[in-house]
């Protein structure tokens, strides 16, 4: 593998519900916690693209890729996150590039090929 990862993508997954409040709960929390640290995308309440359940998603550089990842690690409420690298290689990027926070989830693969 030599995709040089540029900056990283962190998924927050969550199911209607209560987790979806939860989810919500904690996407405004990041907003205030994390404000310029992080660009903090739309919430799906739905699967979009290759990600199983409802989910927002992180843009996180390289520079602060490492705390924000301790950040979700330690105030993640029980919530699963699927944190990427970006490399333009999408495929790589949810395969190879990646650590999961809690359970892992099954990434729809196919619409990369």
């Amino acid at each position: 593998m030599t995709d040089k990862i540029t900056s990283y993508h962190a998924h927050i997954y969550f199911s209607r519900g209560p987790e979806a409040e939860q989810a919500m709960a904690l996407r405004e929390r990041i907003e205030r916690e994390l404000a310029g640290r992080v660009v903090v995308g739309r919430f799906h309440d739905k699967p979009v693209g290759p990600h199983p359940r409802g989910s927002f998603q992180l843009e996180v550089s390289l520079e602060e890729s490492t705390a924000v990842l301790k950040w979700l690690m330690e105030n993640r409420d029980g919530l699963s996150v699927f944190f990427h690298g970006n490399s333009g290689n999408h495929y790589l990027d949810h395969t190879a590039h990646v650590a999961w926070l809690g359970e892992s989830e099954i990434l729809t693969l196919s619409i990369f090929e």
